[in-house]
């Protein structure tokens, strides 16, 4: 134990371990061994970070806090986390897996969500109502919900947590940050520069455990006014339930089984490439993956053909390093998770084209790239979120075939359609139940872009300026011009 690294909580200023000292190791997904303690926050540790909230967004210097103001301190912490990208990268690849060319850059990126909310933080107003009564003057102005429970999983967790912060911060609100079980570190580095960039202590509090005790009695606690939730199904029909008790409101982002449709007339250079980078990049480990495969029948061989030989030749390795092209999982769960699931794929009448198995003589959770033919929809995989490096691929006639596929999910956050087409892409694109649409592209996002998605992919919106209302609610103030005194109601007219 003395040679891992002892992580403590951020609750009002403070750097604290749990009320009674428990905590728990972080393993090093390339190495499968412990390398940090994380403390394991107690209900007493939740109600005191929530407190601490609270007292900040209404008695606190934050509360009389001008917009302008509030803006500049999301800018400068927009400044220091781009000047700790390369730090905040290694830890959190240390931490999870992924690789450090992309955390770094990801760390780096996710500052112009901040920026982009510093700078809208003087922008949001309310309306002047043309009333229809006379000699009243009524308008709208726009004040914050109060304390926001953030929920963010381990994959992607700062761009996770940037897309609540900077929406939440702008508009007044405070925040009881929960990092995931899985991967804290790179949330708790994060934390240390939110009193540099001058917001007040208890503004941000950054908690660490699992769902019981800590993620139960943030999301249930009586002074949350919203949850903003990113992780899984299961997880967020908890987390409904708990908002029973504070009437919360919510929003819910619960991943996908997004589908990557190939029309025949597709660039095949352009569409293979998105399709490994929608699936390949990351491990797989993103909400957004490119699950999915649908290719039209005449193109379908020249793809996968091309295809199979850029994932057989993928590196795998230590993720640190910038000659590897794709890391380990984060969790034995997902490799386990995986593997069975492969294997029910096979059992089913799956093909495996390439990959299927971990990857052999490596030290970690790696999986190797693969990819499976699926001769029916009906096939578990197909609507199963894997969350690793495992694409499912059928085959498809015609447009209102592969619609009808596309649509037949549960899930509903992505898709992808590569296409020379501009009706066609646009047919399919109106056609598609998902959030987001990429056309001729895929996973890129922008912190002016709304991010979400419907039925079982959640609901409500990140990013966006939308994104600022959702964290206000409106007040409406009705003013009477008049200079008459207002008239005795019981008294005959």
């Amino acid at each position: 134990m003395t040679d891992l690294v002892r992580y403590s909580m951020l609750i009002d200023g403070d750097w604290c371990q749990a009320s009674d000292n428990g905590s728990f190791e972080s393993i090093n997904p390339a190495t499968g061994k412990a390398w940090a303690t994380v403390p394991e926050a107690t209900a007493d540790d939740i109600d005191r970070a929530v407190r601490a909230a609270h007292v900040a967004g209404t008695t606190g210097p934050w509360a009389g806090m001008l917009p302008t103001e509030r803006g500049k301190c999301l800018m400068r912490l927009a400044d220091l986390l781009a000047e700790a990208s390369e730090n905040l990268g290694r830890i959190e690849t240390i931490d999870t897996g992924k690789m450090f060319k992309e955390t770094r850059w990801q760390a780096r990126y996710i500052a112009e969500f901040l920026r982009f909310y510093g700078g809208a933080a003087d922008k949001v107003s309310g309306d002047t109502l043309p009333i229809d009564k006379p000699d009243m003057f009524v308008f709208t102005r726009r004040e914050p919900l109060g304390v926001i429970a953030a929920v963010v999983p381990w994959n992607s967790q700062l761009f996770l947590s940037a897309v609540k912060i900077g929406p939440a911060l702008a508009t007044g609100n405070t925040m009881v940050l929960k990092a995931s079980e899985h991967g804290a570190a790179a949330m708790l580095e994060f934390g240390k520069l939110i009193k540099e960039a001058g917001i007040p202590d208890g503004v941000i509090n950054i908690v660490t455990g699992h769902g019981e005790p800590c993620g139960k009695v943030l999301t249930s606690h009586p002074l949350i006014a919203r949850i903003a939730f990113t992780g899984g199904p299961q997880s967020a029909a908890h987390v409904i339930r708990n908002s029973a008790e504070n009437f919360a409101e919510l929003s819910l982002e619960l991943g996908g089984k997004s589908p990557f449709i190939v029309c025949e007339d597709a660039d095949l250079e352009s569409a293979v490439n998105g399709s490994v980078a929608g699936i390949f990049a990351a491990a797989g480990q993103s909400c957004v993956a490119g699950s999915r495969l649908y290719l039209q029948d005449s193109i379908a061989d020249a793809f996968l053909e091309k295809m199979t030989a850029i994932a057989g030749s993928i590196q795998l390795g230590d993720p640190m390093e910038e000659e590897t092209q794709m890391g380990p999982l984060c969790t034995p769960a997902q490799l386990a998770h995986i593997e069975e699931q492969v294997s029910i794929a096979c059992n089913e009448g799956g093909t495996v084209l390439t990959g299927g198995k971990r990857a052999e003589g490596m030290d970690g959770l790696y999986f190797e790239p693969t990819i499976i033919t699926c001769d029916r929809q009906d096939m578990t995989i197909v609507d199963t979120e894997l969350f690793g490096p495992v694409l499912s691929v059928l085959r498809f006639r015609d447009e209102a075939e592969v619609i009808a596929m596309a649509n037949d999910t549960s899930h509903g956050l992505a898709a992808g359609i590569f296409t020379r087409d501009g009706a066609r892409a646009m047919r399919l694109a109106n056609s598609i139940r998902a959030g987001i649409v990429w056309l001729n592209t895929y996973r890129v996002i922008s912190p002016i872009a709304e991010f979400g998605g419907m039925k079982n992919s959640g609901y409500g919106r990140e990013s966006g300026l939308q994104a600022l209302y959702d964290y206000t609610r409106p007040k409406t103030v009705w003013m009477n011009l008049s200079e008459d005194p207002i008239g005795n109601p019981f008294e005959p007219r």
